[in-house]
């Protein structure tokens, strides 16, 4: 693949302007050399066997090919999960402007966030451009379960757990919701895991039992967990470790 197609497929702009970062010699691909892999400066007329971990540099910002994008960002308070947000500033704002241009066959280009959480929800957020992988995390037919960190206004305690784990019926929907697991971490916080996904469904559910969701804090989808070390706003590729612990 030559280089300039290479940086088109991951964001960097149109073909004209890839073209041009590598005119310029902007752009550096690691390449081995004695026993190490070191930068150097892309030929313009360079082609390169691409495989997903690439290592190269662009504008001196250290960068990895993957040909479809898998993220995992721990999404702050005060941010909102859409392209055109309303109120508060967009979750896609956190994310390099290569992230957010990759080029795709749909209307709407760059990754996607897999759900959405509400402006005042932290924790995981998943995102990718591989439109299977989108469903499949998101279906509610596909049952993966999410696990939540709540702290509630009032004392919590065993009855509220007994009703949210038999099931609450909430304002839209006769038939009663259910949470896969239930477990009271302290006076004020429950660990809830949902297999599905409605409006506001936690918030809903903890209501429906007496209580109020003063904070909430998506920890885990399927096996993942949100790493202690990834701090609010920060993103990170998922590797295939990751991958494996979402496909359960």
């Amino acid at each position: 693949m030559l280089i300039q197609d290479l940086l088109y497929s991951q964001g960097f702009g149109t073909r004209r302007i890839c073209a041009g970062l590598v005119q310029q010699g902007l752009v550096e691909v690691y390449m081995p050399q004695a026993g190490e892999l070191r930068p150097h400066v892309a030929p313009t007329s360079g082609e390169y066997k691409v495989v997903d971990g690439l290592r190269y540099r662009v504008q001196g910002v250290e960068w990895e090919y993957h040909a479809l994008a898998y993220l995992m960002l721990h999404k702050p308070a005060g941010t909102e999960c859409s392209q055109k947000p309303s109120t508060w500033p967009s979750i896609y704002t956190l994310l390099p402007a290569p992230l957010r241009q990759r080029p795709a066959k749909g209307a709407v280009q760059g990754v996607q966030a897999i759900g959405r959480l509400d402006q005042d929800t932290t924790g995981l957020l998943l995102l990718s451009d591989d439109g299977q992988f989108i469903h499949r995390m998101s279906s509610p037919k596909k049952h993966v379960p999410k696990v939540y960190d709540i702290t509630a206004r009032h004392p919590v305690d065993a009855k509220q757990v007994e009703r949210l784990l038999a099931g609450v019926v909430l304002d839209d929907d006769p038939k009663p919701v259910r949470a896969a697991a239930c477990e009271i971490v302290d006076t004020h916080r429950l660990r809830l895991t949902l297999t599905e996904g409605k409006y506001h469904q936690v918030k809903r559910m903890v209501a429906a039992v007496g209580n109020r969701v003063e904070a909430l804090r998506r920890s885990r989808i399927g096996g993942l967990a949100l790493p202690a070390d990834l701090a609010p706003g920060q993103w990170r590729w998922l590797r295939e470790d990751d991958l494996a612990l979402l496909r359960g």
